[in-house]
């Protein structure tokens, strides 16, 4: 994502909390390269909601995927399995928040 912190709405977003989005983003793996999300330009931008208790996350993946009937559907279980581990370590930074992928 290059320089991340312009992907962040910074307002209401503390810079711990900036801190943790971006170790999450290092964390968790692209199944089939090894690649941290960081770098896979999967996630546009994080929006936090105080009033919501909730973290949106933007991302920009289904408009990309092959227009082969089985590539897309082996696409659609990997970006399903990043969408999944990057929920999960979402929540075990932010506990008292709910994540939803826009």
């Amino acid at each position: 994502m290059g320089d991340r912190s312009d992907a962040k709405e910074a307002k209401g977003m503390s810079p711990l909390m900036i801190e943790k989005i971006d170790r999450v983003l290092e964390r968790v793996k692209d199944p089939e390269s090894g690649l941290p999300v960081s770098r896979l330009g999967l996630v546009k931008r994080f929006r936090y909601s105080e009033r919501e208790k909730k973290i949106f996350v933007f991302t920009d993946v289904y408009p990309h995927l092959p227009k082969c009937v089985t590539c897309a559907a082996i696409a659609r279980t990997i970006v399903s399995a990043i969408i999944r581990d990057l929920t999960a370590e979402l929540e075990r930074e932010f506990p008292e928040l709910s994540v939803e992928f826009v």
